[in-house]
């Protein structure tokens, strides 16, 4: 048989052992949240795109959820503003904001959109203030005074929290050929705009549909064990006892409880996935392998 002949019977196969979990996830919204390393990557930036296209074709509801604070951050530099952080928090004044606002809905969102378009998709590009889909409120954060050891509060300006997701015009996508690509601006009832953690944003938007999964990609390979080994997969109990022992620790705490509170919402399961893995949404949703940690 030549080598021709055997690469197509190894696709044949791939496509028929894909079957099953196509079925599984037909017209269920999967909502994914896209930052970091496979943003940054071309070659990854292309693969997610057609890998986003596929789900689409394959049935599924596919939304996407992006971030960009490398972006806003080279931007910020450029205009010479600067930026001052609180407990690592980047703190948004007025005139950042328009900047955050400019290169999250703008620049990054539309070359996204402009990928998948190109792989074959039908992509539109919109934030949150965009029919009110987010409705936001500014976050509020506390910190513990190392010297006094009084807290206090944190003023971080126009950060957000998502107050209501309005799913109306995520329903209506989900009729029709388009996938919505999210920037993660939000507007308050009285027309403030603000800044929100796309992780946030994406778990939010999960909890409001109920969606099937939400995939969490991140720089990492997933939830890591107390000897660093990865855990392919958690219940809501596990995890709440790793964080309480410190072995989920610094940033992945945010993640696997934005993670917890979408499973707690309906959601069937949450995943941590290393983005910097090729076509790790396919080895995640359409392979027993996976490409992460799946918080259930």
């Amino acid at each position: 048989m030549s080598d021709n002949k055997n690469k197509y019977f190894e696709m044949a196969h791939i496509l028929s052992e894909a079957l099953p979990y196509m079925q599984r996830y037909d017209d269920k919204t999967v909502v994914i949240k896209y930052g970091g390393h496979a943003m940054g990557d071309p070659r990854l930036a292309k693969q997610f795109a057609h890998d986003i296209v596929l789900l689409k074709q394959s049935g599924m509801n596919p939304i996407v959820v992006h971030g960009g604070g490398p972006q806003i951050a080279e931007m910020l530099e450029k205009l010479d503003i600067k930026s001052e952080f609180q407990n690592g928090l980047r703190v948004t004044t007025e005139e950042t904001i328009e900047i955050v606002e400019m290169v999250l809905a703008g620049k990054i969102n539309k070359n996204i959109v402009q990928g998948i378009n190109d792989a074959g998709g039908c992509a539109i590009g919109i934030c949150g203030k965009d029919g009110n889909l987010i409705v936001a409120e500014k976050l509020e954060k506390t910190t513990l005074d190392q010297d006094s050891n009084i807290e206090k509060v944190l003023d971080l300006g126009f950060v957000g929290n998502v107050k209501k997701v309005n799913i109306g015009i995520l329903e209506t996508f989900k009729q029709s050929d388009i996938i919505p690509v999210i920037a993660p601006i939000g507007t308050s009832d009285d027309g403030q705009t603000y800044n929100i953690n796309a992780d946030t944003a994406a778990g939010a938007i999960a909890s409001a549909l109920k969606a099937k999964r939400l995939l969490m990609l991140t720089d990492i390979v997933g939830v890591l064990d107390e000897d660093k080994n990865l855990m392919r997969e958690l219940t809501t109990e596990k995890a709440e006892t790793l964080i309480d022992n410190g072995t989920i620790a610094g940033g992945m705490i945010p993640k696997v409880e934005t993670c917890l509170k979408v499973v707690a919402a309906g959601a069937e399961a949450a995943v941590i996935l290393d983005g910097r893995e090729e076509h790790a949404v396919l080895l995640e949703l359409f392979t027993d392998h996976g490409a992460g940690t799946l918080i259930k």
